[in-house]
This record gives structure tokens, C-alpha cells and sequence, in this order.
């Protein structure tokens, strides 16, 4: 295997690994402290609007430049599809409430008694790697990875560890548990980006396009099933204008890319 594809492959598992730690610390935040849960919901609407932006100026956008409409569409269906497929799997399994903080009665994860954990790990491990994978991907189109979609995916995986962990805390979960579950996750990013970068070094423009495609259709049906219901169920009506202001912001951040 040549140097600089080596190269290019460990750089982008570090940016993953990178973007993927956001989930520890925002795991480690909400075991060591006892939040306001309005807050966590509004952490939760801030990167939602974040991830939102990155999908729909960054994700798409590349892979429309790429390939076109035609790989573009397709790949996005596709990864919605996909990725509610394998939801619809885990939460029949007790993964449904992964992402919520536990506060709601109606929205608790399954208790640490109920036998679901694998199904919250798996799920959790379903919400991180298609951003992860974009990581990787973004290596190979051009000379460095893209700093706008690494802090999108690091901005918005704070509070996703934030919340969750918080409701496996509440569900009775262990703390080697959650760690582990959220370590593993972290581990398993930076692999994602590896895979990505190295199985896609080369490819033909309209299937970067298609895979980038893909992963903005996966990262947006998540983020309506986990991220936004967890946000406006406790920020209520400002859920709307805090997720805005984290649009604008990865936005800003995006066109100051350009």
C-alpha cells in the first residue's frame, strides 16, 4: 500500500477519533453533573441546527458537485431508507429512547434491567458512523480534511453524548457501561473514517457523490428520529429559534471555508 495512501487513511481515523471523542465528553459532563434538563434539550436543538447546516451546505452540496442530481438523490433516499430500516430493528430490540435524557416518563431508555443494552449500543453505534464515514470521505476531495463538517460532527455529538448518557444514568446503566458504550463509539469513528478513506481512494466522482449522498440521508432521518424530539420536548418553543442560531453558525462557518 502506498505511503501517502497509509497516510491519508491514519489522518482521517484521527479526525474521526476526534469527532467521535465529542460523545465522551459529553457523556462525562452529564454523568459527573446533574444539568437542567431545558439546557440539555437546548444543547441538543444547537447541534441539531449544526448538523442540519452540514447535510444540507456541505454533504449535498459536495455531492452534487461530484455526481449530479441523479447519484445525489438516489444516495440520500437510499440512506434514509437504510437508516430507518435498521431503527426500526433496534427499537423494536429497546434501543427506541437511546438519545433522550430520561426526564419524560413516555421517553425513558429501557431500564438497566430490561435487557436492551446491546440494542442502545448498537443504535448509538448506527447514529455516529455515517458522519464518521464522511470524515474520511472528505479527505479525498482535496488537500486536507474539511475543518467545517469535523466541527459540525464534533458540535453536534457533544450533546448527543450529553443527553444520552444522562439517560442511561437515569435508566440505573453503570458508568463502565456508558463509557464503554460511548469509548467503544469514539474507537469505532475513527475506524469508520479509515474504511471510508481508504475504500473510496480512487472512486469515480458519481460514487463519492452516492456514498456522500447516503450519509446526508442517514444523518438527517436521525436526526428527526433521535436529536429533535428530545430537543423540543423539553425546550419547547424556543427549540426552533436555538436550533436556527446553530444553523447560522455552521453556516457562517461553512462559507468562511469556501
Amino acid at each position: 500500500m502506498p505511503d501517502a495512501l497509509i497516510a491519508g487513511a491514519l489522518t482521517a481515523g484521527f479526525w474521526g477519533l476526534l469527532g467521535g471523542s465529542a460523545l465522551v465528553m459529553g457523556a462525562v459532563v452529564a454523568y459527573a453533573t446533574s444539568l437542567p434538563q431545558r439546557l440539555v434539550a437546548a444543547v441538543m436543538a444547537a447541534g441539531s441546527g449544526v448538523l442540519i447546516s452540514a447535510v444540507a451546505f456541505d454533504l449535498m452540496d459536495d455531492a452534487f458537485r461530484q455526481g449530479g442530481a441523479m447519484p445525489t438523490a438516489l444516495g440520500f433516499v437510499a440512506g434514509a431508507v437504510a437508516y430507518t430500516a435498521a431503527n426500526v430493528v433496534i427499537s423494536r430490540r429497546g434501543g427506541r429512547h437511546r438519545k433522550r435524557s430520561g426526564t419524560n416518563p413516555a421517553a425513558r431508555q429501557s431500564d438497566a434491567a430490561g435487557g436492551a443494552a446491546m440494542a442502545i449500543a448498537v443504535g448509538a453505534l448506527l447514529d455516529g458512523v455515517p458522519e464518521s464515514v464522511v470524515i474520511g470521505i472528505s479527505l479525498l476531495d482535496g488537500p486536507g480534511v474539511s475543518l467545517v463538517t469535523v466541527a459540525a460532527v464534533f458540535l453536534s455529538n457533544i450533546p448527543e453524548g450529553l443527553s444520552s448518557a444522562a439517560g442511561m444514568k437515569a435508566a440505573g446503566r453503570s458508568a463502565a457501561y456508558i463509557f464503554g458504550v460511548w469509548g467503544g463509539i469514539a474507537l469505532a469513528s475513527g475506524a469508520a473514517a479509515v474504511v471510508g478513506n481508504l475504500a473510496l481512494a480512487g472512486a469515480a466522482p458519481s460514487v463519492m457523490a452516492g456514498v456522500t449522498a447516503i450519509a446526508a440521508g442517514a444523518i438527517l432521518a436521525m436526526l428527526v428520529d433521535t436529536m429533535i424530539p428530545e430537543a423540543t420536548d423539553q425546550a419547547h418553543e424556543y427549540s426552533g429559534l436555538i436550533a436556527a442560531s446553530g444553523f447560522l453558525i455552521a453556516f457562517i462557518l461553512s462559507r468562511l471555508g469556501d
